[in-house]
């Protein structure tokens, strides 16, 4: 699975603690729970298939979490990091700021985004994006540069 097609399962994961920290709240509405729900300092983990299934896959964290009017869930510091099998990192997404439509899987921000290679090697970094988890998409739309370091 590529790192674009992989955001939904950590942003799911991320729900399903939202819903489930509501739930332990004792809330009988799960959705009217989330409405008042802030998280603070979380990570959500997602692992590997078998046989790698003790191997984490993806890690989505950030600085909060928090419910929007309509469903939305705002997130700030957003950090995505991607791993191989063999525990080193492939990539990481990080954004001061996002909104995420979960019932869409539609991430976006006017904010910045920047994406790196686990090497360090390879960097993409913009102003206002837009993920799309059904089309497995990607836009960055302002101000994009692309940083490639050749082997010397």
């Amino acid at each position: 699975m590529n790192l674009r097609g992989a955001y939904w399962g950590v942003f799911v994961g991320a729900i399903i603690f939202l819903i489930a920290a509501g739930d332990a709240r004792g809330q009988t509405n799960v959705l009217a729970g989330v409405k008042d729900l802030h998280a603070t300092d979380f990570t959500s983990e997602q692992y590997f298939e078998a046989p790698n299934e003790q191997l984490v896959k993806l890690r989505l964290s950030g600085a909060s979490a928090e419910p929007l009017p309509g469903g939305l869930l705002e997130v700030k510091q957003l950090k995505i990091e991607n791993f191989n099998t063999n525990r080193t990192l492939r990539a990481v997404v990080r954004a001061p700021q996002c909104t995420f439509a979960p019932l869409d899987g539609v991430a976006s921000s006017a904010g910045h985004l920047e994406l790196q290679s686990g090497d360090g090697k390879f960097r993409v970094e913009g102003d206002g994006f837009l993920w799309q988890q059904n089309e497995s998409s990607l836009v960055i739309s302002n101000r994009v540069r692309t940083v490639i370091e050749m082997p010397k």
